[in-house]
């Protein structure tokens, strides 16, 4: 998401040879390049809110408290903005942070829920949030199970977490998970490729405590490959 200060500057920057130009300052003109989207307040809302809980509160009890109370929230927004794709992303995401906590059979019915917010939102805007929609929804087909249980699909994962990545190369999210579906996958320097470049992602000002978790989740992942590797290599000379 473009950080609104670039976006605020840059209609400043275009507003300003007409002030010049005219000789008269209006400050409400100029108030009025700096308003904030309405709708991307709310999902910055529902981005620190959903970092907070996922990586700041411990206790499973007081987690899924507060994921439900964000949830509803989530979905109030989605229908604030029923056109915007970008809402439904955020919603799908918690629902699927929801399941993750809860794992087992009761959560599949918050991962259908979010597989189809994702498959809505790639309708209305496929690049929207950088193609956050891609990279969700290809977590929850590697992550869940197959057929005939859930949807899982490992072909499925795979494509979509390449579609994430040709739309954004370098983010910490796109590369995080592609990693880790490799990992899973037992495909090891493959996975620590991406890992390590999910790494060296570039900081996101606007998400410090989000990237600060995945960060640590990111450096377990390729303490795992390490584990692995050096595994294999004591059977081989075994």
């Amino acid at each position: 998401m473009k950080k609104l200060s670039l976006y605020a500057a840059l209609l400043l920057s275009i507003a300003a040879p007409a002030f010049a130009q005219s000789g008269q300052y209006d400050p409400m003109q100029v108030a009025s390049t700096q308003q904030v989207n309405p709708m991307e307040e709310d999902i910055a809302m529902l981005q620190k809110e959903w970092a907070r809980i996922k990586y700041q509160i411990s206790d499973k009890d007081a987690k899924l408290d507060a994921i439900h109370k964000l949830e509803s929230e989530a979905a109030s927004i989605s229908a604030k903005y029923p056109g915007n794709a970008e809402p439904k992303i955020w919603e799908g995401i918690i629902l699927s942070t929801d399941a993750g906590i809860v794992k087992g059979m009761s959560a599949l019915g918050k991962v259908e829920k979010a597989k189809e917010l994702f498959e809505t939102s790639l309708k209305q805007n496929p690049t929207a949030l950088d193609g956050s929609a891609h990279t969700s929804l290809g977590s929850l087909y590697y992550q869940v199970p197959g057929w005939p249980l859930a949807f899982g699909d490992d072909d499925e994962a795979e494509k979509h977490l390449k579609q994430a990545l040709q739309m954004n190369p370098n983010g910490i999210d796109p590369n995080f998970f592609y990693g880790d579906f490799l990992l899973q996958d037992d495909r090891l320097e493959e996975a620590k490729t991406y890992l390590s470049r999910a790494l060296q992602a570039p900081v996101r000002p606007d998400r410090p405590m989000a990237d600060a978790g995945r960060r640590q989740e990111i450096k377990a992942a390729l303490a795992q490959i390490d584990q692995k590797m050096k595994d294999k290599s004591k059977k081989h000379y075994n």
